[in-house]
């Protein structure tokens, strides 16, 4: 059996009496830190018996066929992360994909997520989300992504690191709108734990100070109901997209899909005819 084991995201305590048993009787634990996993199970008072490696981003592929193995001799292995949920921006997803594929049982031990427990603090509408990970590092690629999301409806959930913050909120200001509620949640369920709420222009002044810690982000969506955007608006967001290093024709299929315009319309717009 693979058990997906969710770990606390803050606090020792959100620690489930399953997630003791499971670190204690594994066979195996694929960890992604494994001096993480030693100081959680000595935190826990557990005694890790079977065999521990290490499962993180670098070593992911070639590890997955080795538990893939350990798994069909019949051994439980059960894969934890730094923190919450494995497989969600975690390592986790190859070798669940591979144990379905073999036909070996696959569970999930529930445990605290960051995703949904930024969700449910942000105060923003819950009843329908998506979860859009780590944006680009690069700004034109970010303000792509960012881009092609003008329109989504849902209320969306983002990781960031604290270093790259303010970046984020001012190309999220700009693809969304400054006016466009948000909600920057840090160190979630810890002792230092803080929830910012405000518009994301205004976060984006804020960010502007020393941020620390875990962060992620929840954007509210577009409202379906609001006005569309001039041309004129749009024609300066081909340019700026443009100006990060997107290639025009790109940018105005990106904006024109975003805003919900013909392409063609927009394209005569930038091009003054």
């Amino acid at each position: 059996m693979l058990i997906l084991a969710g770990a606390p995201i803050g606090r020792i305590g959100d620690a489930s009496p399953r997630l003791r048993e499971v670190l204690a009787k594994a066979d195996v634990i694929a960890a992604e830190d494994t001096r993480r996993l030693r100081r959680l199970a000595s935190e826990l008072e557990v005694t890790v018996t079977g065999r521990v490696v290490s499962y993180y981003d670098n070593n992911e592929a070639g590890r997955a066929a080795e538990l893939l193995e350990a798994l069909l001799e019949g051994q439980t292995v059960v894969v934890i992360t730094d923190a919450g949920m494995p497989g969600v921006s975690d390592p986790g997803y190859r070798l669940t994909r591979l144990a379905v594929e073999a036909g070996v049982q696959v569970t999930a031990l529930p445990g605290p997520s960051a995703v949904t427990t930024a969700l449910a603090v942000s105060g923003l509408p819950s009843d329908r989300f998506c979860f859009e990970g780590f944006p680009p590092r690069k700004p034109g690629e970010r303000a792509r992504r960012l881009a092609s999301l003008a329109a989504e409806e849902r209320t969306m959930v983002f990781f960031e690191a604290p270093h790259r913050l303010q970046a984020t909120l001012e190309a999220m200001s700009e693809a969304f709108g400054g006016d466009r509620p948000a909600a920057v949640c840090r160190e979630l369920s810890k002792t230092y734990e803080e929830v910012r709420r405000g518009a994301l222009g205004e976060l984006a002044e804020w960010a502007a100070g020393e941020v620390r810690g875990e962060i992620t982000l929840v954007v509210a969506g577009h409202a379906p109901d609001a006005e569309p955007p001039a041309i004129g608006d749009l024609v300066e967001e081909v340019a700026r997209l443009e100006a990060s290093g997107v290639a025009r024709k790109q940018a105005i299929v990106d904006v024109a899909k975003a805003a919900g315009v013909p392409k063609r319309d927009l394209y005569n717009a930038v091009h003054g005819s």
